[in-house]
């Protein structure tokens, strides 16, 4: 490749084509390299090119024939996946979660895209200090009237659409607010899991920072796994599932002392 081609932005064609990529995965969940092949309508290697550009952005997780959107032990889904994925569930969430929100507080988002729900709801409750590290909650509440916004610098991962790295944890830990609110991917037997360590740090960081913490998880996070511990249930003042959470699981969080709240 020469210094010409090189950072060279994609063609309008191959933006479409990886768009639609984009969208047949996270449709789907997994499929077949050889199928989305055929069903796009191009050659193998302009595929495979197209699929390694969109998994260095985080989107999609090749493995042995197969791509998928979905999260693993290893991963978490992107969050482009994940903005789309149990949008009802996530409202409840967030119209639960603003409950607990007092004008005058300031308070953290994580990465979650359930955060986006709530920033939405946020200016209702102005004025408030937010603090984030998830650009996608940036965006929502950048310019609203009465919101003081801060949005914690440091490495960007565009998968998770968010910072993290030294410098967000310097900054995390140098910040005392008054409420944390934040999810997580799994939850096994009650203690809080995901996948990557660097956002169990940031995670931990924000519990460590904050007088009261809340963590909203909806009913498909008690069916995943993850790899690193965040914290057990019972760390979190409020936990809140949606209404489609077992109340088996429900059973578990109370009886390990956690205090939940079911949405809805």
């Amino acid at each position: 490749m020469t210094m010409a081609t090189q950072g060279r932005r994609p063609s309008g064609r191959q933006q479409d084509r990886r768009r639609r990529i984009t969208e047949l995965v996270m449709a789907e969940g997994t499929l077949r390299i050889d199928d989305l092949i055929t069903t796009v309508d191009a050659s193998a290697m302009t595929v495979y090119r197209d699929l390694a550009e969109l998994e260095s952005q985080g989107l999609v997780h090749r493995n042995r024939g197969y791509v998928s959107a979905a999260s693993s032990l290893l991963y978490e889904a992107a969050s482009e996946y994940r903005m789309q994925q149990n949008e009802a569930e996530k409202t409840e969430l967030a119209k639960t979660a603003i409950d607990l929100v007092e004008p005058g507080q300031a308070l953290m988002l994580d990465d979650s895209t359930t955060g986006v729900y709530l920033a939405r709801l946020l200016p209702d409750r102005a004025p408030l200090t937010v603090v984030t590290n998830h650009r996608g909650v940036f965006g929502e509440l950048a310019g609203q009237q009465g919101i003081h916004l801060i949005c914690v610098g440091g490495d960007f991962l565009p998968w998770a659409d968010a910072f993290v790295g030294g410098m967000a944890l310097d900054a995390l830990r140098g910040m005392r607010v008054d409420l944390a609110i934040m999810s997580v991917s799994a939850v096994t037997d009650g203690v809080c899991f995901y996948p990557q360590q660097e956002m169990v740090q940031l995670k931990k960081a924000m519990l460590a920072s904050a007088s009261r913490c809340v963590l909203y998880v909806d009913h498909t996070k008690f069916r995943r796994r993850a790899l690193h511990a965040v914290a057990p249930a019972e760390r979190f003042d409020t936990v809140i599932v949606d209404s489609k959470t077992p109340e088996a699981e429900v059973e578990v969080l109370r009886n390990r002392g956690a205090t939940v709240r079911r949405a809805g």
